[in-house]
């Protein structure tokens, strides 16, 4: 049996969520253009660069490093170790560098919230350190939040070629796929198909996929349909609801294939609606061609 509902329907697109939840304040950094996000592409080409450089205390290295990013176009913030100042600043930059040393690998506590801050938010993190620091910290981060690491004494020239080119460059990042699902073991298991060919952010609730969405802005949704407390159909309406943001594809992946159950949402006009029998090869198919939509509508 097919994992895929055919519905009949011309893809329509529709993203974002209730005004109250998304719109930036009048102050905040972006609230210009009706509140609306952009791809992480589309910050780069106007040239709006940012890097969160994290350590403990205001070293040569740190220092040096921040220089040589702002000399290469990018807009530095350092930030000491510490969860408040981190929090307060966290959306204004998709990259982070963390530099390592053995008093912040003391301090668990800011790691783990660093860890989980990257992987909710699918930012990049680059890791400085020497061979211990780095085998210690990757006890700490799991391999797919990291997206490289570099050894100390850090070749300076080498390590802003890399962001330049991993980062920077709208044509060699991969699709940014957010995965809604309250089946932890699906969640994962799923995930790991994706990450070969995708960067994803997993969540296990529609509230945690809302909280995202008011800061970034994915190439896909997938969504599936029964979730407590607000099932999938609920969270389609309030990303709807955004008319500033209605070009990221969402598409059902449920074990729901009932006709009622697929009937309810097809007024909401997803983009596609999968089933959870779904072998891993269609799925992959199934999630390029949705995911190129994306694309199609910034062409």
């Amino acid at each position: 049996m097919s994992g895929l509902v055919r519905t009949g329907l011309t893809p329509v697109l529709y993203a974002g969520a209730r005004k109250e939840v998304f719109r930036p304040a009048p102050d905040a950094p972006g609230a210009a253009g009706r509140g609306v996000k952009k791809h992480r592409g589309d910050r780069y080409k106007e040239g709006m660069k940012k890097v969160i450089i994290i350590g403990r205390g205001s070293t040569f290295m740190i220092t040096a490093i921040g220089n040589n990013l702002n000399e290469a176009g990018y807009r530095c913030i350092k930030l000491d170790a510490r969860i408040d100042d981190i929090r307060k600043r966290e959306n204004e930059a998709d990259i982070v560098v963390i530099y390592l040393s053995q008093d912040l690998l003391d301090g668990m506590k800011v790691l783990i919230y660093i860890k989980d801050m990257c992987l909710a938010n699918g930012k990049f993190l680059y890791l400085i350190g020497d061979e211990v620091e780095l085998k210690e910290a990757g006890r700490i981060f799991p391999e797919r939040s990291i997206t490289k690491c570099f050894e100390k004494p850090l070749d300076i020239k080498e390590f802003i070629s890399t962001v330049d080119t991993l980062s920077s460059d709208p044509s060699t990042l991969k699709k940014l796929i957010l995965f809604v699902d309250d089946d932890s073991d699906y969640l994962e298991m799923v995930g790991g198909w994706l990450e070969g060919s995708y960067r994803v952010v997993r969540v296990n609730s529609g509230m945690q996929a809302i909280k995202f969405l008011a800061n970034n802005k994915p190439d896909l949704i997938l969504l599936d349909y029964a979730m407590p407390v607000t099932s999938g159909p609920q969270v389609l309406e309030m990303i709807k609801s955004e008319p500033g943001a209605d070009d990221i594809p969402v598409v059902f992946l449920t074990g729901r294939g009932d006709k009622e159950s697929v009937m309810k949402v097809v007024d909401l006009k997803p983009d596609g609606y999968l089933l959870k029998t779904i072998g891993k090869n269609e799925l992959l198919e199934k999630i390029e061609e949705f995911a190129s939509l994306s694309i199609a509508r910034e062409v």
